[in-house]
C-alpha cells in the first residue's frame, strides 16, 4: 500500500478511542481503515478481544478482507493477526447473533433462516389491511423509545400497519425461525435486549468495531449499534456524509454526521482526494461545500468536467459522442460509465430486455439467456432453482436460500447436483434459446421440467404442485427464438456498462457520463441537503479523469449559468442533435 498521508497516520494512530472520520470522495479511506486495523490488532497484541471490520457490501468487504491479508504479514507473531473479523453489518448479525442465539427470542425450534419473498409457503404470512393482505416480506419495522412500530410502503410513502396484526404474522414466521432481511434486523434488537447475557458476551468479544462507509446505517443498524455502545463497546464510524443516497432504508448520513458531537468521540477528517482531476474536484466541492485538497494535478481539455445537451430521440447518438471522446482519449471503455438515476433509464440505455414469458417461463428463458448469450452459468442456475422451487408443494422453509447461496450444504450436495445438470445441458435439460420458443422451447421446457420434478419427488421426497403445462405457458413467447440471430453480435465494440448511480457507489472511474434530467440537475446544484442532491454529487464524484453531464436540451437555458458556476463547461451538442 502507498505511504499513508500526515491525515491519515493520524487515524492510524489514533488511541483507542470511538473515533468519528469524516472522509472525501477518493480519499483513500479503504487503505486507511485497513491500516488502522493492522495498527490496532498490533497495540491488542495478545489481547484476547477481536477487532470487526464491518462494511455494507460483499465487495467492499473482499477488498477489507484481500489487503488486510496482505498487509497483516507485518505484524509480529503473537498478534493475533487472526483475531479479526471483516463481514457486512448484517453478515456479522447473521453469524454472530442470529443463527446463534435468535431462536430463543423467536420461539423456533430450530436456527433461524433468511427468506427472500419467493418461497411458496409464505403465501398464508399475509397483514391484512383495509385494501389489500401485505406479504411479511414487504413488512418493515422501526424502533421508537425502543418499540417496534411496522410499516410498508407505497411509491416511497410509508404506510402504518394494524399493530397487532403485523406483530402475530412476524412472530409465526418467527416460531418457524423464518426472516426476512429487515426482520433479522428486528429480531437481533429483540436477541440484544432480551437476552443480555448475549450482549455482555458480544461486547467482551468485540471490544472495538469499525464501520466502514457510515453513511450507510439505517435507523435499525444504529439501535443495533447504540445498544453495543451501551454494553462498552467502542464504535468508529467512517465514512462521508455527502455520499448518503439510502434514504429509502432510512439511511440519511445523520449518524455519522453528529457522531462526533457524543462525549469521548474523537473527531477526524481525510480531505485529501487521491481521484479525480482538479477540475472534477471543484464541481465536487462546490456541490458539497467542502474545501477537499486534490492530490493530483491539472490535466487539459479535453480531459475534465462537462455538461452536453442531449434529447430523448438522440440518446443513441450521445452515447456513441461519449464513446468516440473515450477513443480519442485512449480511455478504455472497461474503465468508463454511463450512469443514471433510475434503472428503468439504465434499461433503455444499454439495450437489455426482459426475459419473455410470464412466471416461471420467464425465470427458465432468464436461465436460457444468462447460459447461452452471457456464459453466467451460475446465474442461470439461481433462475432455474427458482423457476424449480416455484412448482413445488410446500417446500421447506428455507430450503431455496440455502439450494441457491453460495455457501455448500452437504446435505443438499445432490439435489444441487441434479440441478446444475439440467442448467447446463441444453440437449436433456434446459432447451437452447436459439430453438423457436413457443413452437420448440416450451414443449421441450415442459417435458424436461415434469421429469426432473418426478425425479426430485422420487429421489428426494419434494412433491409438486399440479397442472405444470397450465404454468408453464405460451403467453407472450414469440414465435422466434428467445435469443434471434439479428441479435447476437460475435464481434462488438466494447462499449461502457450502464448502471444506476446506486449500482457504481463507491467506485473509482476513469470517465463517467452521467444522464440526468432537469429536476435531478438542480438537485445537485442546489446542493447535498437531499437525497436527489446527493445522488448527483456521487456521480460527479466518481469519475478520474473526464466527466460529462448530459442535460436535455430543454433545459439548457435555464440551467447553463448554474453549471458553468458550479465549474462544468459547456461542449457542442452531440451528433444527430
Amino acid at each position: 500500500m502507498i505511504e499513508p498521508s500526515p491525515e491519515q497516520q493520524l487515524v492510524i494512530d489514533a488511541p483507542f478511542l470511538p473515533l468519528a472520520v469524516t472522509a472525501c470522495a477518493g480519499s483513500g479511506k479503504t487503505a486507511t481503515a485497513i491500516q488502522r486495523l493492522v495498527e490496532m490488532r498490533r497495540r491488542f497484541a495478545g489481547s484476547k478481544g477481536r477487532i470487526a471490520l464491518l462494511s455494507f457490501s460483499n465487495v467492499a468487504v473482499e477488498t477489507f478482507r484481500k489487503g488486510y491479508q496482505e498487509l497483516s504479514q507485518t505484524l509480529p507473531s503473537g498478534s493475533g493477526r487472526n483475531r479479526v473479523d471483516i463481514d457486512t453489518l448484517d453478515g456479522f448479525i447473521t453469524t454472530q447473533v442470529m443463527k446463534a442465539h435468535a431462536h430463543r427470542t423467536m420461539g423456533a425450534n430450530q436456527t433461524a433462516f433468511l427468506v427472500t419473498g419467493g418461497e411458496p409457503f409464505l403465501a398464508g404470512f399475509n397483514c391484512p389491511t383495509r385494501d389489500h393482505p401485505i406479504p411479511v416480506s414487504e413488512i418493515k419495522v422501526r424502533f421508537d423509545a425502543g418499540q417496534p412500530h411496522f410499516y410498508y410502503t407505497v411509491h416511497g410513502n410509508e404506510m402504518l400497519l394494524n399493530q397487532a396484526d403485523a406483530s402475530r404474522v412476524v412472530a409465526r414466521l418467527g416460531r418457524l425461525g423464518g426472516y426476512t432481511h429487515d426482520l433479522g434486523r428486528y429480531w437481533c434488537y429483540r436477541v440484544l435486549s432480551e437476552q443480555p447475557v448475549v450482549l455482555r458476551a458480544l461486547a467482551r468479544r468485540y471490544p472495538h468495531i469499525i464501520v466502514d462507509e457510515a453513511q450507510d446505517i439505517g435507523a435499525l443498524h444504529q439501535e443495533l449499534l447504540e445498544l453495543l455502545i451501551g454494553a462498552g463497546v467502542q464504535v468508529s464510524l467512517i465514512g462521508d456524509p455527502s455520499q448518503a443516497i439510502y434514504e429509502f432504508a432510512d439511511a440519511d448520513g445523520l449518524f455519522l454526521r453528529n457522531y462526533h458531537e457524543r462525549d469521548g468521540v474523537a473527531p477526524y477528517r481525510l480531505t485529501r482526494n487521491y481521484r479525480s482531476l482538479p477540475s472534477i474536484l471543484n464541481i465536487a466541492n462546490h456541490l458539497s461545500g467542502r474545501a477537499d485538497d486534490p492530490d493530483r494535478d491539472h490535466a487539459a481539455p479535453p480531459l475534465g468536467a462537462y455538461f452536453i445537451g442531449y434529447s430523448e430521440q438522440a440518446l443513441p447518438s450521445l452515447l456513441d459522442a461519449f464513446h468516440a471522446a473515450l477513443d480519442r482519449q485512449a480511455i478504455n471503455p472497461d474503465r468508463a460509465a454511463v450512469v443514471c438515476r433510475a434503472a428503468a433509464m439504465a434499461s433503455r440505455l444499454s439495450g437489455e430486455k426482459d426475459p419473455e414469458g410470464r412466471g416461471a417461463v420467464k425465470l427458465f428463458a432468464e436461465a436460457a439467456l444468462l447460459r447461452d448469450q452471457r456464459s453466467d452459468f451460475l446465474g442461470a442456475f439461481r433462475m432455474v432453482a427458482r423457476g424449480v422451487f416455484s412448482q413445488l408443494d410446500s417446500p421447506p422453509p428455507g430450503l431455496l436460500n440455502r439450494l441457491s447461496g453460495v455457501a455448500h450444504h452437504h446435505e443438499l450436495r445432490e439435489l444441487r447436483r441434479r440441478l446444475w445438470l439440467f442448467t447446463r445441458d441444453p440437449a436433456q435439460g434446459l432447451p437452447a434459446s436459439s430453438l423457436p420458443a413457443s413452437g420448440e422451447w416450451l414443449p421441450l421446457l415442459q417435458e424436461r421440467v415434469a421429469q426432473l420434478l418426478r425425479e426430485i419427488q422420487r429421489d428426494f421426497g419434494l412433491a409438486s404442485l399440479d397442472g405444470l403445462t397450465r404454468r408453464l405457458t405460451r403467453a407472450l413467447l414469440p414465435a422466434g427464438p428467445l435469443s434471434p440471430e439479428l441479435e447476437v453480435e460475435v464481434e462488438q465494440e466494447p462499449k461502457a456498462r450502464v448502471k444506476t448511480v446506486h449500482q457504481v457507489k463507491g467506485e473509482s472511474i476513469d470517465a463517467v457520463l452521467y444522464v440526468a434530467n432537469r429536476a435531478n440537475i438542480e438537485a445537485m446544484l442546489n446542493g447535498v441537503d437531499t437525497e436527489v442532491g446527493r445522488i448527483g454529487y456521487v456521480a460527479v464524484t466518481r469519475a478520474r479523469n473526464l466527466l460529462w453531464l448530459a442535460v436535455p436540451t430543454a433545459a439548457l437555458a435555464v440551467l447553463r449559468a448554474g453549471l458553468e458556476q458550479a465549474g462544468f463547461l459547456e461542449i457542442d451538442q452531440v451528433p444527430g442533435e
